[in-house]
């Protein structure tokens, strides 16, 4: 039996962050998931499956209005909406069904402590664990711009305010990964791989989603973030991305989406 159940669109690296956790902790997951647009034929539940035809017209007092980037209506069951109150994925779940875990960091979160034994992904002590948070709760800001940023570059609309505070978070955040670098230890908390570095290559690879638009930038003239520029600012922060995605227990999860980008 798995540990955790994850419901979610895929591919998605905010998924990776558990998936590398469960990788280097040997915690076995029970994936499952589609495309977005194929998420319309899926019922959101603890069980999560596509429907047929048949279920699908049974099913219909489960119809709810999508939100955040899905365009249709959704089929989410009453135990979904209890276990994930914001009605979102990803979503994760106890074996059992009974408890519901949302939001990527805390997926991730639940995947270190399951395996903490095998890696102590969320630090030795309740000190390394806090800062460990603080990187992952200043994630939280980059990624609702991200979000946002990613979305209106898929649909071919991007307005000025929305590049600019994409722009703003960006800075923010590598500014503060390049400045936690600074130091001998290698890794964003200490000197070995915790949940810190895996929430930052997860967040910036999303992030790359800007490299497959960047000639409606230009038509835009709007400035990539993803360029030399920003690498010549942030060095530490980019050397570290690279040397991370190469890494045995990381490569499997997000080289594929990388390539699928279409640079690399």
């Amino acid at each position: 039996m798995s540990a955790l159940r994850i419901f979610s669109y895929l591919p998605n690296p905010r998924i990776a962050k558990a998936t590398i956790a469960a990788r280097l902790c040997g915690v076995t997951l029970d994936l499952r998931g589609a495309s977005v647009p194929e998420l319309k034929h899926w019922l959101w539940d603890f069980d999560a499956h596509v429907m047929s035809d048949t279920e699908r017209a049974s099913l219909e007092h489960l119809l709810r209005t999508a939100k955040k980037g899905f365009t249709s209506t959704l089929y989410k069951t009453e135990a979904f909406l209890a276990a994930h109150p914001f009605g979102t994925v990803p979503a994760a779940f106890s074996p059992d069904g009974k408890v519901g875990i949302f939001e990527s960091n805390s997926i991730m979160r639940a995947v270190a402590r399951l395996g903490h034994d095998q890696a102590k992904l969320y630090g030795d002590d309740p000190y390394s664990a806090s800062r460990i948070d603080s990187f992952l709760d200043a994630s939280l800001l980059f990624a609702r711009d991200t979000q946002i940023y990613v979305l209106a570059l898929w649909s071919g609309s991007l307005a000025a305010d929305v590049h600019r505070s994409a722009e703003q978070a960006f800075a923010t955040y590598m500014g503060g990964i390049e400045r936690a670098l600074q130091g001998p230890a290698g890794f964003l908390v200490g000197d070995r791989l915790t949940l810190a570095d895996i929430c930052f290559i997860a967040e910036l690879t999303l992030f790359h989603n800007e490299i497959s638009h960047v000639e409606l930038l230009e038509r835009l003239a709007l400035r990539p973030m993803l360029s030399s520029a920003s690498r010549a600012d942030f060095p530490k922060a980019f050397a570290h991305f690279e040397r991370l995605r190469a890494m045995e227990a990381i490569a499997p999860d997000i080289e594929p989406y990388l390539q699928a980008l279409g640079k690399y």
